[in-house]
């Protein structure tokens, strides 16, 4: 095996870890989301732009780890 697969295979296992950490991130944050809001309805509009704003800032992240692990893989 040499160096070049294994440069696509951490590419390949980063990526997927971000995409599986934002999916379940954000899954958390809407499920929380749902509770505030059956909890106390005349908080939604404050709850609903927490949660945008933090999904933003998840989706950022996960989108610098994959531009990270597409660098790797053209660098490999």
């Amino acid at each position: 095996m040499n160096s070049f697969s294994l440069g696509y295979l951490a590419a390949g296992l980063g990526a997927g870890l971000a995409v599986l950490g934002a999916g379940w991130g954000i899954g958390r944050l809407g499920a929380a989301a749902m509770e505030g809001t059956a909890r106390q309805p005349s908080a939604t509009g404050d709850i609903r732009t927490s949660m945008i704003i933090a999904a933003a800032l998840i989706e950022g992240v996960t989108l610098f780890a994959e531009v990270v692990c597409i660098i790797l893989a053209t660098k490999a």
